[in-house]
């Protein structure tokens, strides 16, 4: 039986709305059977079928921030375009609430074709997807597995396996320290269930230290503050769940990064501190038909909002190629 979703319909984005494109909400299902919520954006007086795009990220976002910007840009650009919620965040459904799985959300993007291919108004061999921050690595794994998939890019990425189990940097890439997490994590399981509530592990800080890594500054400039804070978001609130990322530390979602005969963009703010990710991921990509675009000056969440950055151009032009 589906789930019943509530969905918002008032405009209640972190970016205006656009008069190019025509706006509705609808869902979908993945085969796990979780209903996901999304925006649909779509652009206006176009007939026939038409090139599409399916948006998701960044990790702990929603789809009213990044993703929903990201999707109806490209809808101004001509493309049909959804930005979802992942599956339990947002207002997509999932129970419990504030977990991620690199199983269950690479499946969201390839439910996210599902849906896009028997849309009237879309050709179903013309699909593409973008992924940011978090759901970009995601993004690279469906198109390592769906074959529908025919352009991919991954925005401002992260491998969220690789954080996980070896920390930012690599710094905690040893057995003991991948130990200690896995004991803190398995006791947190144990408190949980004796509570019958899955604890938060809190987001980002109301006020930043100034001793702070600059990444924290760097996000806390976008969540928490009206540039990008949205009420739904786990990174502007609570957070995720403390056990709600433990599985990404034992499957890695990379593994047959290299299989993908797809096109592939990967593009990163030059100083970004997460830019490793992306290019270490596009080291393990094969063919004539991938690119890495590294974007002099930017940080991470420049990639998020910045129309001044963010390269529409380049992704038009991108997705014209590969999608036709």
């Amino acid at each position: 039986m589906k789930e019943k979703l509530t969905l918002t319909q008032e405009w209640d984005k972190t970016f205006p709305k656009s008069e190019k494109v025509d706006h509705n909400k609808v869902t979908f299902h993945n085969r796990y059977g979780i209903t996901l919520a999304a925006d649909l954006y779509a652009p206006k007086g176009q007939t026939g079928k038409l090139p599409a795009i399916a948006v998701c990220g960044p990790f702990g976002a929603v789809k009213e921030q990044a993703a929903g910007l990201y999707a109806q840009t490209m809808a101004e650009r001509g493309f049909l375009t959804i930005a979802f919620d992942p599956s339990f965040t947002g207002e997509s459904g999932g129970t419990p609430r504030y977990m991620a799985s690199p199983d269950i959300n690479t499946e969201d993007f390839q439910a996210a074709v599902d849906f896009l291919s028997v849309q009237d108004n879309v050709d179903p061999e013309r699909i593409g997807i973008i992924g940011i921050c978090g759901w970009g690595g995601m993004a690279l794994n469906a198109a390592a597995i769906d074959t529908r998939i025919k352009a991919t890019v991954a925005s401002t990425m992260y491998d969220m396996t690789r954080v996980n189990a070896k920390g930012y940097f690599d710094a905690e890439d040893s057995e003991e320290a991948r130990y200690e997490k896995r004991k803190a994590m398995n006791a947190q399981r144990v408190e949980d269930y004796k509570s019958g509530e899955y604890a938060l592990a809190g987001g980002l800080p109301d006020l930043v230290p100034e001793d702070a890594p600059f990444y924290v500054k760097d996000y806390h400039d976008y969540y928490k503050t009206s540039r990008g804070y949205h009420a739904r978001s786990l990174n502007s609130n609570g957070g995720w769940n403390v056990t709600g990322c433990m599985s990404f530390f034992n499957m890695p979602i990379l593994q047959y990064a290299g299989e993908i005969r797809s096109a592939v963009l990967v593009m990163h703010g030059e100083k970004a501190h997460s830019c490793y990710f992306s290019k270490d991921a596009f080291a393990l990509l094969t063919g004539e038909n991938k690119e890495l675009l590294i974007i002099p000056g930017a940080v991470h969440t420049d990639l998020y909002d910045r129309l001044d950055v963010i390269p529409f151009d380049k992704l038009e032009g991108f997705f014209r190629e590969y999608l036709g």
